[in-house]
């Protein structure tokens, strides 16, 4: 091949290569003058941020109710799907925000696929001509609180009316028997023992509240059991004498828990305490003591009225009896076994209950026991 045909073949392939490159650069432009340009959703400065720091749910709405902008603890809480919010109250209240620019506040409740709803405060306010700002706060616990504390409050003071009533109804008797003594000494009598159930029932509600503070243990130390459980019985050892109870003792000797003897001898005196005003005269109740791995097992056996089956699940329940016709003759407050739950729980443990009707009840109380003991 000449030389000149070569250069002339070169020259070709050069123009063909150009011309390639050029007619793709217009095919590149064109294309890109076609697609419009995606604007992402230009938030105010510094709104991002905040949100990726809060501790609550918080989302941005935009012009046309989506979500544009969702916190970590908002995704989680299950406020959104997809990009639209999944309460159409809260989304109601967003549109009325934009409406009127005006910050608005409110409680709602909000389903849930499994349990009970939940009880959120949302706060909306504007960011600007196109997005509002929802902040939500999850209340339930809270609420659950409060109404247990009204609940608590009406209750003692329910169970305040019967006693203080009792002591001046005799009080009054007293006055007007004042000729008489045998009378004076029978309605002093029952007066003591209605000022012995108030003192009981006060001391029960102090102790209740302060098991209810979730505070830790003060001070906690090592609990022997034998002399729990020694104490327990010297304290109810009256009231079984009166009805013919023997109150035995048995089990397993020398364990030791580390806790708070005073909460624990609460708890045992108040099943024990049970065991004996439930029981029949001339009945043995049986306190025992075995461990069990890593815990401690406190067992009080009566031979008392029994509890019926459906209402195993209720008997920890503050102020709960099982037969409001008898608490008044056995002095019950019904507080007892809901200390008796408490101390548990505060100890790492648990309370059971094993009854039937008309044949009695075991109440087992489980324990950790100290680490120095379980080591050994």
């Amino acid at each position: 091949m000449s030389p000149t045909t070569q250069a002339f073949l070169a020259a070709l392939i050069g123009a063909v290569v150009a011309g390639g490159a050029v007619l793709a650069w217009h095919v590149s432009e064109r294309q890109r003058e076609s697609v419009p340009p995606h604007d992402e959703p230009a938030l105010p400065a510094g709104v991002a941020t905040v949100l990726s720091v809060l501790r609550s749910s918080a989302l941005v709405v935009d012009h046309e109710d989506e979500v544009v902008k969702a916190s970590a603890p908002a995704l989680a809480f299950g406020l959104v799907r997809g990009q639209r919010l999944v309460s159409q109250e809260l989304a109601d209240l967003v549109q009325q925000v934009r409406r009127d620019g005006q910050i608005r506040e409110t409680e709602l409740s909000m389903p849930r696929a499994s349990g009970p709803p939940r009880t959120v405060t949302a706060r909306v306010a504007p960011l600007s001509s196109r997005y509002v700002l929802v902040l939500v706060e999850d209340r339930t616990r809270e609420r659950r609180v409060e109404a247990v504390r009204r609940d608590f409050v009406a209750n003692v003071s329910h169970e305040l009316k019967t006693p203080v009533g009792a002591i001046k109804l005799l009080a009054e008797a007293v006055a007007d028997a004042s000729d008489d003594p045998e009378a004076v000494e029978r309605f002093a009598t029952r007066m003591l023992t209605e000022s012995d159930r108030l003192s009981r029932l006060v001391q029960q509600v102090i102790e209740l509240s302060r098991l209810q503070g979730d505070e830790p243990l003060e001070a906690p130390a090592t609990v022997d059991i034998d002399e729990v459980i020694k104490s327990s019985v010297d304290i109810t050892v009256m009231d079984a004498s009166n009805k013919h109870i023997s109150v035995v003792t048995g089990g397993t000797p020398g364990l030791t828990i580390f806790g708070s003897e005073e909460q624990v001898s609460a708890a045992v005196t108040n099943l024990v305490a049970n065991a004996v005003a439930y029981s029949g005269r001339d009945s043995t109740v049986l306190v025992s003591t075995k461990p069990n791995g890593e815990m401690v097992e406190i067992s009080v056996v009566d031979q008392g009225i029994g509890i019926p089956h459906d209402e195993l699940d209720r008997i920890f329940e503050r102020f709960y009896r099982i037969d409001p016709a008898r608490h008044r003759s056995t002095g019950g407050t019904g507080l007892g076994l809901s200390i008796v739950k408490h101390v548990a729980a505060t100890h790492g443990g648990d309370v059971r209950v094993w009854s039937l009707e008309g044949q009695g009840s075991t109440f087992t109380l489980s324990l950790p026991r100290s680490q120095k003991e379980y080591a050994s």
